[in-house]
């Protein structure tokens, strides 16, 4: 009787087997990479460049084979720019969606905690837009980055600031956040090192619209230089405001602002016209970049800002997944380390904390158009 009813259950522990083994014969069919951003907010257009960037890798990365054979599957994780929201989406990825690489974030105070949560899990994580310094300074072994640092980008603006527009009053103001405050200080210490001490030094608080009493403030100290460090939210807003006020100052940002969405946030071309911000080289003009550049603009999509950042991140993960013949995230970044990557922005190498080893930030400047341009000098 027994062997009966064991006879009978056979076929059902049978067919339950195939249902369970089903799901793990997918899952060594693809790479599951996790694109973490602020997909959704005010930050939006940032989080849009780094899905942009990494799907048109993932894509062609795809079209060519994939990796040993395997499709790459991205993962969007929407962090809103948001700490706490960062950790929930940094346990799904890890947690429910089993990811084995993560190109994101893009805020420095999201990246920070979530990358703790991915070195937790030995999973390597490559930022392709956190710049505060502390994203790579905590000893963890799988965050590394294919942007620049804010000591190296307040090094530049604080020595054109100094040397090129020889200001004599500067306002240094900031957003109170990781990225924004960190970058402002970055820039107040060069300028401080070059013997010009800043007039005064603010916060606002991000989400604010209206920067009047600010605006008043500026204007009190005379200032001939405005600078700011935050995003296009705030930097729109605020660079009107001090234009409506009669404000000549020519105003300084970082890459936070390298968007159109802060021609929007401003108001129009009139008031950015004359703006200078900091950013890398700009990777469309890179010849290693053309035929996917040429690519993206066909498709309707201009890649700004840190859209060709993020397709570099994916190359990165891909070339160390097929070199180390490992998802293992130590080994990933070991093998980076050791080896670079061949991406759409050049060769990149990167030293043993995941910075890159070369920066290149210059200035640019913004026209009435709209449109920010490299100033060669």
């Amino acid at each position: 009787m027994i062997m009966k009813k064991l006879w009978k259950m056979a076929p059902v522990a049978t067919l339950l087997v195939g249902m369970m083994a089903a799901p793990l014969t997918q899952a060594e069919d693809v790479v599951k990479i996790g694109v973490a951003g602020p997909h959704t907010g005010a930050y939006a257009a940032f989080g849009e460049q780094l899905w942009k960037g990494a799907e048109a890798a993932a894509n062609d990365i795809n079209e060519a084979g994939g990796i040993d054979g395997k499709k790459i599957e991205l993962v969007k994780a929407d962090d809103a720019c948001e700490p706490k929201q960062a950790v929930s989406v940094a346990n799904r990825l890890v947690d429910n969606d089993k990811v084995v690489a993560v190109v994101g974030h893009f805020c420095s105070s999201s990246t920070m905690p979530a990358s703790e949560i991915y070195d937790e899990a030995n999973i390597i994580d490559i930022t392709p837009a956190s710049t505060n310094p502390q994203v790579t300074e905590r000893g963890l072994k799988t965050i590394m980055r294919t942007c620049g640092r804010d000591d190296q980008q307040g090094n530049v603006a604080g020595d054109y600031i100094v040397n090129q527009l020889k200001a004599k009053k500067v306002a240094v103001i900031h957003d109170k956040d990781t990225y924004g405050q960190g970058l402002a200080d970055a820039t107040k210490a060069r300028m401080n090192e070059l013997g010009l001490e800043e007039v005064l030094y603010e916060g606002l608080t991000r989400g604010e619209k209206d920067f009047n009493a600010l605006v008043t403030k500026i204007k009190s100290v005379d200032a001939d230089v405005v600078y700011f460090g935050g995003l296009h939210s705030e930097a729109g807003p605020l660079v009107r405001q001090l234009r409506e006020q009669g404000s000549k100052a020519t105003f300084i940002s970082g890459d936070g602002i390298v968007s159109e969405d802060f021609v929007v946030a401003a108001g129009g071309g009139e008031f950015v016209d004359g703006v200078l911000s900091t950013f890398g080289r700009d990777p469309r003009t890179i010849p290693e970049g053309k035929a996917v550049v040429d690519k993206f603009k066909a498709a309707g999509y201009e890649p700004e800002g840190y859209t060709l950042y993020s397709y570099a991140a994916m190359q990165a993960i891909a070339d160390a997944i097929k070199g180390s013949g490992s998802t293992d995230g130590d080994k990933l970044t070991a093998w980076l380390e050791s080896n670079g990557a061949d991406t759409v922005m050049g060769k990149k190498e990167w030293d043993e904390k995941g910075d890159l080893k070369v920066s290149d930030y210059v200035m640019y400047r913004w026209d009435k158009d709209g449109k920010y341009t490299m100033i060669e000098e």
